[in-house]
């Protein structure tokens, strides 16, 4: 797909613009539809999986469409994977076809690569089953092994529905997309700002001074931010020198809210803060709203999302103000998980249980206090200690060990491993081992060295007394 910026660009409004590439939103459909029909060609039927692991690029976005465009369900491969991680993916979901430009994908399937050019058509596209599935995205479990979250379109263009009118997105709006959008918060921006008729620009990677720069020059309306970013904004010594003024509000997602980060980036730059709250399994769950947004909330629910609280040992709803699990029901609801024997967990009847503890005012203001379940959240991403941990046992010399997450300002929360060992080993060796392994935000922060790792006469993990025990620096 390397063209040259669109001719019209000066007539007809671009959808996405990536460097000094600007495509229309009829040039990305008629891409999609060339891209589809080689796709059909290829023997990819309505029903089909189709894997895709792409770095952040324009063709990211065609491959998407395109695989909607014949019926197909694409399945998201974060780029950051390795073999291990992606071999997992495949053998889970059983692509019968492969998008991308990575070379992990193409040594397990006959990939496409996207750096060969794409033929443009005009054929029309089939109307989508609002019941099939049409995206699977990874989300680790406790068995710690990446399960696949099943979206259909139904479910799907209902989360685009709610994120529009969250976030009040119109045709007049601007963004740009630094995510990944193999997670659901990027996928999520492309897609609504798509159906929106938002002008959006797409980053090759993230770099903080090209955001700055972007927002004061293409005049961006609608910022996306996590906590490192916001971290990072805070202390960027020419804040000031830039001219955010174009910006109605940055979104906060991903992790809590810090509400000194959010205040120091508001005093220096003027620009006030929209926290939200997703999933993964439900994509927009709560957001502020556009007048009278708090930092100490994540808002309240979202329009067509039902939340309620429950106790943590009887599953009974409690009243309003009291603290438990969060519950939530919707029509964006995920439709389940890849193994389908781990979706009943998941639910209490048509309740999604999303783990996390904490209570709803009588108000409707929604505070998160705690997790119920042992993810660790870095960035955004959920990281599963057992996937960690079964790495670490495959070093000779360590005979037991458990991985925890500690609260850190810049990434939500930091991994850390515990780990018991039969001689001598350098803790770096350990971290390379991981960082070998699986995907960089997996690898541990720290490895603490314990003579045993605590745990239950059934041999769970007391994750609770390492974390009480190590989790500071300090500790180490």
């Amino acid at each position: 797909m390397r063209r040259e910026p669109s001719k019209m660009a000066d007539t007809v409004p671009s959808a996405l613009v990536f460097e000094d590439r600007a495509y229309t939103a009829n040039e990305l459909d008629a891409l999609a539809a060339g891209l589809g029909e080689e796709l059909t060609v290829r023997g990819v039927r309505p029903g089909d999986r189709v894997a895709l692991m792409s770095s952040n690029r324009p063709e990211f976005v065609v491959a998407v469409l395109a695989v909607w465009r014949i019926g197909a369900c694409v399945v998201l491969i974060s780029p950051a994977w390795k073999h291990d991680e992606v071999a997992h993916a495949v053998a889970l979901t059983t692509p019968v076809a492969a998008l991308g430009d990575s070379p992990v994908l193409g040594a397990l399937l006959a990939m496409r690569h996207l750096d060969d050019p794409i033929v443009t058509s005009e054929t029309r596209a089939a109307e989508a089953d609002p019941a099939a599935d049409a995206v699977l995205v990874f989300s680790s479990g406790t068995t710690g092994m990446p399960k696949a979250v099943r979206h259909t379109h139904g479910s799907l263009a209902v989360a685009v529905r709610q994120w529009t009118e969250v976030l009040g997105l119109t045709g007049t709006d601007r963004i740009q997309i630094a995510t990944p959008p193999s997670h659901i918060l990027g996928l999520l921006n492309i897609v609504t700002a798509l159906r929106a008729g938002a002008w959006m620009r797409l980053h090759r990677r993230f770099d903080l001074n090209t955001m700055l720069s972007c927002i004061q020059d293409d005049r961006i309306t609608v910022e996306m931010a996590v906590a490192p970013i916001a971290i990072a904004l805070a202390a960027h010594p020419d804040l000031e020198r830039y001219d955010l003024s174009s910006l109605r509000y940055i979104m906060w997602g991903a992790t809590p809210v810090t509400a000194s980060i959010a205040e120091t980036v508001t005093a220096r730059s003027g620009v006030s803060w929209l926290p939200a709250y997703g999933a993964s399994e439900l994509p927009v769950i709560a957001c502020n709203p556009l007048d009278g947004a708090r930092l100490d909330s994540v808002g309240k629910a979202a329009p067509g999302v039902e939340i309620r609280v429950v106790d943590l040992d009887t599953g009974k709803p409690l009243a309003a103000g009291d603290t438990g699990e969060l519950q939530c029901r919707s029509a964006s609801t995920m439709a389940g998980y890849l193994p389908a024997e781990a979706t009943a967990d998941a639910f209490d009847g048509p309740w999604y249980r999303t783990g996390d503890v904490g209570h709803v005012d009588a108000d409707g203001w929604i505070r998160i206090t705690d997790r119920a379940k042992e993810m660790i959240k870095v960035r955004g991403f959920q990281v599963a200690p057992a996937e960690i941990e079964a790495v670490l046992h495959a070093h000779p010399l360590v005979s037991d060990c458990a991985v925890f997450g500690t609260p850190d300002p810049r990434d939500g929360e930091a991994v850390v491993a515990a780990v018991a060992v039969l001689d001598t080993v350098a803790a770096d060796e350990l971290i390379t081992l991981v960082g070998d392994r699986l995907a960089s935000y997996k690898r541990p922060r720290r490895v603490v060295f314990v003579p045993e790792i605590p745990r239950l006469p059934s041999g769970k993990v007391l994750r609770r007394v390492l974390e009480e025990r190590h989790g500071r620096p300090t500790d180490q």
